[in-house]
């Protein structure tokens, strides 16, 4: 069965001059791999695992072209156990369950284990992600999955519970140009037979632009080097100018179903939150060019301004409403004016959650407490039969007595929810507070 899809090696070796430079330069070795420090360093849990070929089930989850796939494949070259390579987006069915009777007949046969690699292992939906738990439970195939998506919103739980999950982070920039000038230096793989002399200014600006993606660096390096129709013998500069034009714009990683859609909305919340204005500015800018939809970020605006700001400041609430209905009415691109406007003072603005605080303990209180009655005075007396029930009597109405402030019960129990800080205008409500409670103790 492993020979179906053949030795990776031997593959790569004869493909060398069709396949694109990404894949040819995917590392063979753990001491090539870039990236990825926090769990495949000497030393660390994943590294001993893969060198003592004592491998369990894991899923590698994380952004395209940060070292899934070629980590998966240096596996393919290190391990005794057969290896099944397959792309979720291409293969049914009917292939999984012949690997898997092919790695139950296997670890029968001589007790020889089997390694099933699956890529884009989210496009399997719950139905075709079950066919494996059995085997992957009963250790009959240590599944390797690779997914771009938070496996905690695609991939089933109990195959989750069976497997140990590795989160990985988009490369430095230092990351890409390792991986850049090791492909200029490759005469085998890379781009080595050519004369490429590259400048600091494009090699930083591949590194940058390409945001942590290592397949896309290195495919706009190839594109720049190729372009311009290279030749052994000629020497070859690749520079700022052919860099911008090789990259082009990038795609941002935005998922507005997915985990990314969360981070990012989670992250200009806590930099408004944290009164930083350009970070709230930039986390916004993300949503907009990623297509988020404008009443979702403007309605997060506007619950943030009674939740975070608060009676610090009053009007932030207005200014977040306002911009809603602004946003909604002109559309983008111009919806970004708006936008920007809230969120700047938004973050600028004096910060209590002192009301949300006080509504959030009092719905506790409610749902746990024992249900405190309303005062007799307080109730209704505007139907008939009232005064026979007494409802009403000895209600004081305010506005009759000086500052319209009169000592009376409103609660019947001795309860404080609402407690201002002293910022912003909540210290004039403090005091206000702080003084009727000293005329009417």
């Amino acid at each position: 069965m492993s020979d179906l899809f053949g030795d990776q090696h031997n593959y790569r070796r004869h493909l060398a001059g069709a396949e694109p430079l990404p894949v040819r330069m995917r590392p063979k070795t753990l001491e090539d791999f870039v990236g990825q420090e926090h769990f495949i360093d000497p030393g660390k849990m994943l590294r001993r695992m893969i060198q003592a070929d004592r491998l369990s089930s894991v899923i590698f989850y994380g952004p395209p072209g940060t070292g899934k796939t070629a980590l998966a494949m240096i596996i393919a070259n290190l391990t005794a156990a057969d290896f099944y390579p397959v792309n979720a987006a291409t293969v049914g069915v009917k292939e999984i369950r012949e690997i898997l009777r092919a790695a139950r007949s296997q670890l029968t046969a001589d007790g020889k284990r089997s390694v099933l690699f699956i890529d884009e292992l989210h496009r399997f939906n719950r139905a075709q992600q079950d066919i494996l738990l059995d085997d992957v439970e009963n250790g009959i195939v240590i599944l390797i999955g690779a997914t771009t998506l938070n496996p905690f919103f695609t991939i089933n739980s109990p195959l989750i519970s069976r497997s140990a999950i590795f989160q990985f982070e988009l490369l430095s920039p230092e990351h890409i140009i390792i991986l850049i000038r090791r492909a200029l230096a490759d005469r085998e793989f890379g781009l080595g037979q050519y004369q490429v002399r590259i400048t600091d200014q494009a090699l930083n600006h591949l590194a940058r632009a390409s945001d942590g993606d290592a397949r896309r660096a290195l495919a706009a390096l190839e594109i720049g080097v190729l372009s311009q129709s290279p030749t052994p013998r000629e020497p070859l500069v690749f520079d700022l100018d052919v860099a911008v034009e090789s990259i082009q714009r990038k795609a941002l990683d935005y998922d507005r179903d997915g985990d990314k859609h969360y981070d990012v909305i989670s992250a200009f919340i806590k930099s408004m939150r944290g009164s930083d204005p350009d970070a709230a500015i930039y986390w916004l800018a993300r949503m907009i060019d990623s297509g988020e939809d404008l009443r979702f970020i403007a309605r997060r605006m506007v619950i943030f301004a009674a939740e975070d700001v608060g009676n610090a400041d009053p009007q932030a609430l207005l200014v977040a409403t306002s911009a809603f209905h602004a946003a909604d009415f002109v559309g983008f691109p111009e919806a970004q004016l708006p936008l920007a406007q809230a969120a700047i003072y938004l973050a600028t603005a004096e910060k209590s959650n002192a009301s949300a605080m006080a509504i959030w303990t009092a719905v506790a209180d409610v749902k746990n407490n024992r249900t405190i009655p309303v005062p007799r005075h307080l109730r209704s007396s505007n139907y008939p039969g009232a005064k026979k029930l007494d409802h009403g009597q000895g209600y004081k109405y305010p506005h009759k007595y000086p500052d319209a402030k009169v000592d009376q019960e409103y609660l019947g129990v001795d309860k404080t929810y609402y407690r201002p800080t002293g910022r912003g205008h909540e210290a004039l409500i403090k005091k206000f507070l702080q003084r009727h409670k000293e005329q009417n103790p």
